[in-house]
Parts: C-alpha cells; structure tokens; sequence
C-alpha cells in the first residue's frame, strides 16, 4: 500500500495542498470549517506527515539520540528516564541506541546523527572519541556527554565524582577491618573505571600514611581491569579464588561485576562479609535484592539524565537563535553516596546511610 500523501488529504478534504500544509503545521490562516474539514481528512486517511522532509524545511524533528553502551545494564533505564523527563515537556522525543560499548558500532549511527533524524544527542558511557565522533555528526549537532569524559571534545558535560566514590567506597572497606581489598575495576582507559581506580589507590595510600604499621594492603595482583559486566565480576573473583590469592575485601567498580564477585564467593564457600566484605559502585535496583544485599556507592542515576536533558535544551535554544553565541561548554560533577548493606555489615559505620 502506497503512503498516503498531502495531496490525498487535499482531494480527499477539497482544499489545496498549500492548505493542508498550513492546518498540519500550524501556520497561516485557515478558517475555522476548513481546517475541520481538513483534520476529519487527515483521520479517515491516517495520513502521517513526513517528518523527515519537514525537518529540512523547519531544521527540527523534535527527537533526540540518547547513546548507551549496554541496555541490559540497569544503571541506564534511570537515566533515560531522567532524560525523557526533562526534555518531554519540550515536546521531544527520546531515540534510544545501544552502542555495545563498542567503536565498530559508531558507523551504524552516522545515518542517523548526519541524516537530519535528530536535533542532538547525549552520549551516556559510550568508548567513543573526539576523532570518531567528528567523522559521525555535523560540528554544529548539539552535543552532551554523561558518565565519561571524552578527552578533545567540546560539550558540556555531567557525570558522578568517581574518584570520590572509589575513595568513598575503599575507605568503607577499611573501616570494617579489610586489609587486602581486591579491586575488580572496569575497562583501561575508560575515565570511571580510572576515576574509581584513583580513589582506591588514594584511599590505601591515606590509610599507610595515617597507619605506617598498619597492615592495608597494596598489591598489583589485587587490581584486575575488565568489561562492566557480571561474568567479568565472575570469572575474575573465581580466578583469583582459583589462584589462592589472598582477599578479605572487593571493592567492585559496577554492581553488575560485584554481583558476579557474590555468586563467585558463594559457590567457593565464602561467607559475605564474615570472610570477604563486597561493595559495589551505581545503586542499581538489583543490589538492594542481591543476595546478602549490597552496599555500594550510590549514583543520581535519574538526576544525571535531567541536568543532561535540560543541558540539552539549553543548546537546542540556542542553535534556534544564531544571533547569540554559543557559552563555553559546562561541566558538572554530582557528588555520590554510600549505601551500607549487609554485603560489608561488620558493624556500625558512621557518615554513611544504612538500609
């Protein structure tokens, strides 16, 4: 079946295509009857205006690209929410793309991005760089970046303090008596697994200045670098066990590879946290489940997609008005917070929230 088209609506109504044009976008003057008339057409036609063409007309298609690199990870539905929230009232729609956190996927989405099917795009967590994204998307498509930073790009920016909270995090673990803490953290070179790795370091290197003869821990056997996912939480926690590598702490750089790290200690027989005391790093809805519960570092999932979607906004009112120039991009850095469940519960902890 053939797509209806504008000049069915006008035959269909008996009006003239100029009319319809100005009863479907809102311009012009149109009398009151015929636009009725025009309308009741366009229902019995389920005639749907092509987007696409009328964004080369008005540059606006009034949807948005939101990139993530893992869907089933449930640290992004927040955040796309978050997103949808605040950019709904503008009356824009939200285009989600899963990009594996993969390089190999960015051409995939240079259609889209260069296509005029979207009026800008956040990039959640993504591995893509300034280089990559430049042969991606036109110079001037309104850009924010969240959770990661992407070094010789200029946009403006939200993520969490991932120092702070792998420092946070750490800190917890040695209050409640751990002195050789196993750091599974995330990818080499992503900016929140090296942020989260600087506050473990920092945190031990504090405790042995604090503590000369003390006995933490610093050892490059108890750091390991791996995908975000639970199976690498898993392999490398069973691996370590496997290896007789000495731990009584894991600090984890995601919930999903500390859920793994559970699983893992559960089938060699450790108890949590009598043996090995875990903590995670998101919040995400499953660590509240896990089994014992996990504590974590907990991230403003739903506010980081709100500041970037209104962040968003600000840019698209901007590009609307080429007579004001456009600021300086802006970077903005959400402080975390620590989450204490049974999965680190040796005793009571204070600057902390308990569940």
């Amino acid at each position: 079946m053939s797509r209806t088209t504008m000049r069915d609506v006008a035959r269909e109504a008996g009006v003239s295509i100029a009319t319809v044009s100005r009863v479907v976008n809102g311009v012009g003057p149109v009398a009151e009857p015929t636009r009725r008339r025009v309308l009741e057409a366009i229902r019995r036609l389920n005639y749907s205006p092509n987007l696409v063409a009328k964004s080369l007309v008005h540059r606006g298609t009034k949807n948005l690209a939101l990139f993530v690199p893992d869907i089933m990870n449930p640290f992004f539905p927040a955040i796309a929410r978050g997103v949808a929230d605040a950019v709904a009232s503008e009356g824009y729609t939200v285009v989600l793309c899963n990009t594996d956190d993969s390089t190999e996927m960015g051409p995939h989405f240079e259609r889209l991005l260069r296509g005029n099917f979207v009026d800008g795009a956040i990039l959640c967590g993504t591995a893509w760089d300034a280089a990559l994204l430049s042969r991606l998307m036109p110079a001037d498509l309104p850009l924010v970046v969240m959770d990661r930073r992407v070094p010789g790009l200029r946009a403006d920016s939200v993520e969490v303090d991932n120092r702070l909270g792998g420092l946070m995090a750490t800190r917890h673990l040695l209050d409640v008596g751990c002195r050789r803490i196993l750091h599974l953290g995330g990818p080499v070179g992503v900016s929140t697994a090296e942020g989260r790795l600087a506050g473990y370091l920092e945190a031990l290197g504090a405790h042995e200045a604090l503590d000369p003869g003390g006995t933490a821990e610093t050892d490059n056997d108890l750091v390991s670098r791996g995908p975000f996912r639970a199976e690498s939480g898993y392999s490398r926690t069973r691996a370590a066990l496997e290896s007789g590598l000495a731990f009584d702490g894991i600090f984890a750089a995601n919930d999903l590879l500390a859920l793994g790290a559970l699983q893992a200690l559960r089938q060699f027989g450790r108890r949590v946290p009598e043996d090995v005391a875990v903590i995670g790093f998101d919040d995400i809805y499953m660590a509240a489940l896990a089994l014992p519960p996990l504590s974590t570092v907990a991230q403003p999932t739903y506010r980081l997609g709100t500041i970037a979607g209104r962040m968003l906004m600000a840019r698209l009112d901007r590009s609307a008005c080429p007579a004001h120039p456009q600021p300086e991009p802006k970077r903005v850095v959400l402080e975390p917070s620590l989450r204490i469940r049974e999965s680190t519960r040796r005793g009571r902890v204070r600057g902390s929230e308990e569940e």
